[in-house]
């Protein structure tokens, strides 16, 4: 016991992060807000804020720290947080970005998911749903309203309408494996939680995708997460006020 004990004292004294804590930057332009933010967030032990940015430059900069979840404030003033979003995810890598925004736009918001965002929490939410939401998107799930997956249904039902008998052709040509790689997506796991259920690298995931890609006629994930869930390759995720799926 005393052993165990000196190895952690040891690892905190040579500055290594604790794998318990999930370690945040924040993103936004107002400084209130960011206030407000950190305080809530110092208030539970499991988590800590590693970084602060209000614009594209110092965002990118404090990325480089490696965080484990991103709050990505959608308006940084005369910045979108939108364009932002591949460069941060780059740069923070396996990072995954939870969207802060007070803007109701269905529109923006399904682009930002295809873009790599990880899930999305209006600002005029109850705090305890961020903080819930944070943990939903650090254990490599999607936190999307009902209404945004609603609203991406209907605009998939209307793109894909006329090719319903095609339908059965192109789903009976995935293999056993791309079906269990559509599963997965359903359950909102990213590439590399992908690979370590399946026993693959991250470069055959990504092989396997753009197979599925090119049989199903889809253009990305958040397409593909729809299109399982029309026709019963993956399951919805059960969920009460938001459901969580894979973007």
């Amino acid at each position: 016991m005393q052993k165990g004990r000196g190895k952690l004292l040891e690892m905190k004294r040579l500055g290594e992060p604790d794998k318990s804590v999930i370690r945040i930057l924040l993103i936004d332009d107002h400084e209130i807000f960011l206030a407000s933010l950190r305080l809530l967030l110092q208030g539970d032990s499991a988590l800590t804020v590693i970084g602060e940015a209000r614009n594209r430059d110092e965002a990118l900069e404090a990325a480089r720290r490696q965080p484990d979840v991103v709050l990505l404030d959608l308006d940084l003033g005369s910045e979108s947080g939108t364009d932002l979003l591949p460069d941060l995810i780059k740069i923070a890598e396996g990072a995954r970005v939870l969207l802060l925004t007070g803007v109701i736009d269905s529109d923006l918001h399904l682009r930002t998911v295809c873009r790599g965002a990880m899930g999305i929490v209006c600002k005029f939410e109850a705090p305890s749903l961020l903080l819930k939401a944070i943990r939903k998107v650090y254990a490599g799930e999607a936190w999307l309203n009902r209404t945004l997956v609603a609203r991406a249904m209907t605009q998939l039902q209307t793109i894909h309408c006329k090719k319903a008998d095609p339908e059965e052709a192109k789903i009976a040509s995935l293999t056993s494996r791309e079906l269990e790689v559509i599963a997965l997506i359903g359950e909102g796991r990213r590439n590399k939680a992908i690979g370590e259920r399946l026993y693959i690298s991250e470069k055959t995931v990504r092989h396997y995708l753009t197979s599925i890609f090119a049989k199903l006629e889809l253009s990305d994930r958040l397409e593909l997460m729809i299109y399982a869930y029309q026709h019963g390759l993956a399951k919805v995720p059960a969920g009460t006020k938001s459901t969580y799926t894979a973007a």
